[in-house]
């Protein structure tokens, strides 16, 4: 929280930059090739060394002789099982200058082959967002339930579905109306995040959902809301991602006028 324009302007601008080098990443989403189901049986891809399967003991990969994938930075042959994978959880073996991710999604095993020299990566030329205004940053109040409450969301996969444990809902004033936004965990220990839309939706900014992050609630459950520090989720910009989509109760009824718009990949 800054009252000082130009502190909160040069804050914002060194976010932005550091946003975009995560966006632009050698091994980024916007370096995804395919995305791949895996099944029952050994199925091989142009975009990744072996044969890849699923089971009920999780991800095997058969590598053919001359093949090899470095898994946390032991090169490994033969016949290999990842085991089990978490929901929302990755591991990221790496194939020459590529990086073979292999996740869980909805309850789906996947593979996602990451190559620099991706087209969409390469000719990425960064995401156009609002300038900055304070307007845009408020404090909530962070009012838990009396248990996490079990949430199930769409996904940008048509038939897939995500289910998050919400803690709770943060409420604030924006535009000049009482709001609440349902909150989920977010990365850092205590942190939240919020999927939304509003009223920019489809028309600046990305249709689907944009996503907030939220720091731990004070003690009195105090929050501070930038929306400047909005962004968008990976299938903004590749159809290549199970991005989740905003429970129904996070469409904002206002037009927030602030954070990462429509990008050019989708313009």
């Amino acid at each position: 929280m800054t009252t000082d324009v130009g502190t909160f302007v040069e804050s914002w601008q060194e976010w932005h930059t550091g946003q975009e080098g995560r966006i632009g990443d050698p091994h980024g989403f916007l370096a995804i090739t395919e995305l791949h189901w895996l099944g029952d049986e050994p199925e091989r891809y142009d975009d990744a060394p072996g044969a890849w399967s699923t089971g009920p003991d999780g991800v095997r990969v058969v590598l053919a002789e001359g093949e090899e994938l470095v898994v946390d930075g032991v090169a490994v042959h033969g016949e290999y099982s990842f085991g089990v994978i978490g929901e929302r959880d990755s591991l990221f073996p790496v194939s020459g200058d590529a990086v073979i991710e292999v996740a869980k999604r909805g309850g789906h095993d996947i593979l996602r082959p990451r190559h620099p020299e991706n087209p969409l990566r390469v000719a990425y030329t960064g995401t156009p967002a609002y300038e900055p205004d304070e307007r845009w940053a408020v404090s909530g109040r962070y009012v838990a339930f009396d248990s996490p409450r079990p949430t199930t969301v769409g996904a940008a996969v048509e038939g897939l579905q995500h289910v998050y444990d919400a803690p709770g809902q943060v409420e604030f004033e924006l535009d000049g109306q009482e709001l609440s936004l349902t909150v989920f965990p977010g990365h850092a220990p205590g942190s939240l995040m919020a999927l939304f839309t509003d009223a920019t939706s489809g028309v600046s900014t990305y249709a689907a959902n944009r996503s907030l992050g939220i720091g731990a609630p004070d003690a009195d459950g105090t929050v501070w809301l930038d929306f400047n520090r909005a962004v968008n989720l990976p299938c903004a910009y590749t159809d290549l991602a199970t991005c989740p989509l905003p429970p129904a109760e996070n469409r904002l009824p206002v037009a927030v006028e602030a954070g990462e718009k429509t990008p050019y990949e989708r313009a």
